[in-house]
């Protein structure tokens, strides 16, 4: 799968209505490294919101991006991670802060595979999951923490076409109380799951699932991540 993304890259369209290659962008740190993050409370939503959007200000760019496979502190401030028996830290997707309203594209053909409201605190809020059967390989797309109206409409098995609008980013208040962003992650089989798949991994089980949430940034294409595509 991974190769023939690599190989039709081409045939792939944005996410979000923005020029990675064009456009300036501001990447994250969300690891225990990060001096200005860890001085700033985690559990205080507007803070956490603050230090993005005023980043993101300051730097001059409308899109932020949260990497992949990347050991995050931010899971610490929900009970949904941060189980001492079941704690998770590892992102299995990318993230990509904007504003929310902010509409999301379907960057190839599907179908409506299974859709959710997450709604446990720090979870994916509204979840849409497509399905791909395109280049000679089948797998998913996740798209998390959407508004509530991103849901209306959808059914399984709903045709989905390339470029086509399915979406918009979801506000604090229902995306499981984050900072507006969209949840991007690709998953090479779904473990018999619908509406929802893990986006935050333990340490402990890194191979397994990077094995089967490969790096996004073989669809999203954004120059300079540490994987690259």
């Amino acid at each position: 799968m991974v190769d023939a993304l690599r190989q039709n890259r081409a045939m792939i369209g944005p996410v979000l209505k923005f020029d990675f290659s064009r456009e300036k962008f501001q990447v994250f740190d969300l690891t225990r490294s990060n001096g200005e993050l860890l001085a700033i409370d985690l559990n205080n939503e507007k803070q956490f919101i603050n230090y993005i959007f005023e980043t993101m200000a300051r730097n001059q760019c409308r899109v932020g991006v949260g990497r992949y496979d990347e050991d995050r502190v931010i899971y610490e401030r929900s009970g949904l991670f941060a189980n001492p028996k079941e704690a998770r830290s590892l992102h299995l997707g990318i993230d990509l802060w904007v504003s929310a309203g902010e509409p999301v594209f379907a960057p190839l053909p599907g179908t409506v595979h299974s859709f959710q409201d997450n709604t446990h605190f720090g979870d994916y809020g509204p979840t849409i999951i497509l399905a791909h059967n395109i280049f000679g390989v089948r797998f998913f797309t996740l798209y998390g923490h959407l508004s509530r109206e991103s849901l209306n409409g959808l059914f399984v098995g709903k045709e989905i076409a390339k470029g086509e609008r399915i979406a918009t980013v979801g506000e604090y208040a229902v995306n499981g109380n984050w900072p507006s962003h969209l949840h991007f992650e690709i998953i090479t089989d779904m473990l018999g799951k619908r509406g929802d798949f893990p986006g935050v991994a333990k340490i402990q089980e890194r191979d397994l699932y990077l094995s089967l949430c490969p790096d996004p940034n073989l669809i999203l294409g954004i120059p300079g991540l540490d994987h690259g595509v």
